[in-house]
């Protein structure tokens, strides 16, 4: 019993799990999906008139987005630095604009997000309307953010899509005679070009969540759910590649 014990709490799998969860961004992540499965569940199971076993998932998906609020609150500064250094970095105009849209766009949801957090808590106390009004911003500049990186999305897919076919092309490779060099750079490009796509898939989801709650378009919270849930394990499966490498 001891060594089967040993062989799973030692197991390889457990091992990388824990990597993933000591960083912030894989707790936040798993926290997500938690959050956004509770969101479809408790819709679900109020739709089918278990009302009581409903509130319970409604409520984690409550606290769970409470403390993911607490997660966040060093972010805002991230994204301001990560915008002064698009400013300072060269590259196409279009995409730093976008880059820098949206990294202006989420410091300004983050720190709303804050204050939000800050009123739940009772640190703040805001009138309903005031905490109103907060929470609307915040949604409009996260909206705002996510529409940014869908553009910057699009603009960048246009350009890698154009740089891998003139790389396609023989004529100047085959005079110098550079063909692993071309190989290489089609190999950086098509990581690239999933990288957006994933990117691409990833916003073209969540853009729904913001718009849904500032009244926008009219989902529910089982389509909301399987979103986020989507996106979460999405992101998720990305920092477990990050912090575990490709196997």
């Amino acid at each position: 019993m001891a060594t089967i014990a040993s062989q799973v709490i030692l197991h390889p799998v457990v091992s990388q799990s824990l990597r993933v969860g000591a960083t912030t961004l894989g707790r936040d992540k798993l926290y997500r999906a938690v959050q956004y499965f509770a969101r479809f569940l408790a819709w679900y199971l109020v739709s089918r008139g278990y009302k009581i076993q409903g509130a319970r998932w409604n409520a984690l998906k409550s606290h769970l987005a409470l403390a993911r609020k607490l997660l966040r609150l060093g972010k805002p500064v991230e994204h301001l630095q990560a915008a002064l250094r698009a400013l300072q970095t060269p590259a196409d105009a279009g995409e730093q604009i976008t880059t820098i849209g949206r990294q202006i766009a989420y410091f300004g949801y983050l720190t709303y997000d804050a204050i939000v957090w800050a009123n739940a808590v009772k640190f703040f106390n805001l009138s309903p309307s005031t905490a109103e009004k907060v929470n609307r911003t915040a949604n409009r500049f996260w909206l705002a953010g996510i529409l940014f990186s869908i553009t910057h999305g699009l603009l960048k897919a246009g350009r890698l899509a154009n740089e891998a076919k003139l790389l396609s092309g023989p004529q100047a490779w085959a005079e110098k005679g550079l063909e692993v060099d071309r190989e290489t750079k089609l190999q950086t490009l098509a990581a690239q070009r999933a990288s957006t796509r994933q990117q691409f898939i990833i916003d073209i989801l969540d853009v729904w969540i913001p718009a849904a709650n500032l009244g926008l378009v009219n989902f529910n919270d089982g389509i909301l759910g399987i979103f986020g849930l989507i996106t979460s394990l999405i992101a998720l499966r990305q920092q477990w590649l990050n912090v575990n490498g490709k196997k």
